[in-house]
């Protein structure tokens, strides 16, 4: 009797879920709804990056403009006092430095307002992510602030833009140090099979293209004995390349010969940068000055060089993960995808770059129309760039 009882109770229990069953229901259809926001705002923040990214081009192209056409497009600005006599102060050089102190403080107050922010529900994602218009107001205001701004502060502002144009690359440098270390681990993530076929034959690629690239900089910009500073810059890249070579093979170091490879093409590419950033009137240089004229090559050349700002900019500012200490966090749903305030950083650095590149690392000197980062400042920077570079893959 007992025993039917307890089989009675036991259905009766299964036909009537306790509370607890439902509101786990409950629990589940809201955890889903939560779930599908997370995600609309998740791609929302992503895409973000992309408008971001316009900004930044936008205000490239606007720094190129006051450099070569404001003084004939914009002569009104000569009326306002900060631009001097005739307006000079507003155009060339220093037009350049006022849009890209523009940009710095847009992506400043940027960095500010999101530094914080970690969760996607948040005010400031929302901020990071929408409100386009108040943000496009914000951005006019901050590119017309420094043009009534006095010349000694845009001169202070571009003493600094050094620095941080020097910070932007140094950390730019980290991100494809980063890059080269997670390539060769997921081509070669175990040391005991470091003789891979598919390694081995990309890592022989990369030896054999940086090889051809030294050999091709010899052919092309020490033809003769006299080039002794371009002889003297792919000798040192070649022994750099030796170095690198000598150092993946050691059993002890264990660097990876795909890593080193790698980190070779990339040392040749930064030696070949230089050397075409040597002035034009130099007789040893690739680049032919011809006064008053741009031919095809330079403009395509010069536009290239702009979207590989960009680029370069973007691609590192969303890599925050290669600058975090701790890199077993466990991200959660609600979490953001990456790095706001990092991201910005970035940008506000790559504000005073671009500021430095269209003026050539000089602030007393303007550079002709349709060319970028060319000059004696330009190549040491970029040679500079190379073997710190190297030091720090051999630290």
């Amino acid at each position: 009797m007992n025993e039917l009882t307890e089989d009675i109770e036991t259905d009766v229990v299964r036909a009537n879920p306790t509370s607890s069953d439902v509101i786990t229901c409950e629990e589940k259809n809201a955890y889903t709804g939560k779930s599908v926001l997370y995600s609309i705002e998740r791609k929302k923040s992503l895409q973000a990056r992309y408008v971001y990214g316009f900004i930044f081009l936008l205000t490239n192209l606007i720094a190129w403009f006051f450099r070569d056409y404001g003084h004939k497009i914009l002569p009104e600005l000569h009326y306002i006092k900060a631009c001097g006599n005739g307006g000079n102060d507003c155009f060339h050089t220093m037009g350049v430095l006022r849009v890209s102190l523009g940009c710095f403080i847009f992506f400043l107050l940027m960095f500010l307002t999101t530094c914080k922010t970690r969760k996607l529900y948040g005010t400031r994602n929302i901020w990071h992510s929408r409100w386009w218009s108040l943000k496009f107001i914000l951005l006019m205001i901050s590119l017309a602030v420094p043009f009534f701004f006095p010349l000694s502060f845009i001169e202070l502002y571009g003493e600094a833009a050094r620095i941080g144009a020097g910070t932007f690359l140094l950390l730019q440098l980290i991100s494809v140090i980063e890059f080269i270390t997670w390539w060769n681990n997921y081509w070669m993530p175990d040391p005991e099979r470091q003789s891979c076929f598919l390694g081995l034959i990309m890592s022989t690629i990369f030896y054999v293209a940086s090889i051809c690239g030294i050999l091709l900089m010899y052919l092309l910009y020490a033809p003769r004995a006299s080039c002794t500073l371009n002889i003297f810059f792919i000798t040192w890249t070649a022994i750099l390349l030796t170095v690198m070579m000598v150092i993946s093979l050691h059993s002890k170091v264990n660097r990876g010969l795909l890593s080193s490879g790698i980190m070779a093409s990339y040392i040749v590419f930064l030696c070949w940068s230089a050397i075409r950033s040597e002035p034009a009137f130099e007789k040893c240089s690739p680049q032919k000055e011809i006064p008053g004229k741009s031919d095809w090559t330079t403009v395509l050349g010069f536009l290239i060089a702009i979207c590989a700002i960009v680029m370069a900019t973007f691609s590192t500012g969303i890599d925050s993960e290669s600058f975090r200490f701790r890199k077993d966090e466990v991200q959660g749903e609600d979490d953001i995808p990456y790095k706001y305030g990092f991201f910005h950083f970035i940008f506000s650095m790559g504000s005073m770059y671009f500021g430095m590149l269209f003026v050539s690392w000089q602030l007393d000197h303007s550079t002709r129309k349709w060319s970028i980062d060319v000059g004696w400042a330009s190549t040491w920077v970029k040679i500079i760039n190379e073997w710190f570079a190297a030091t720090i893959y051999f630290g």
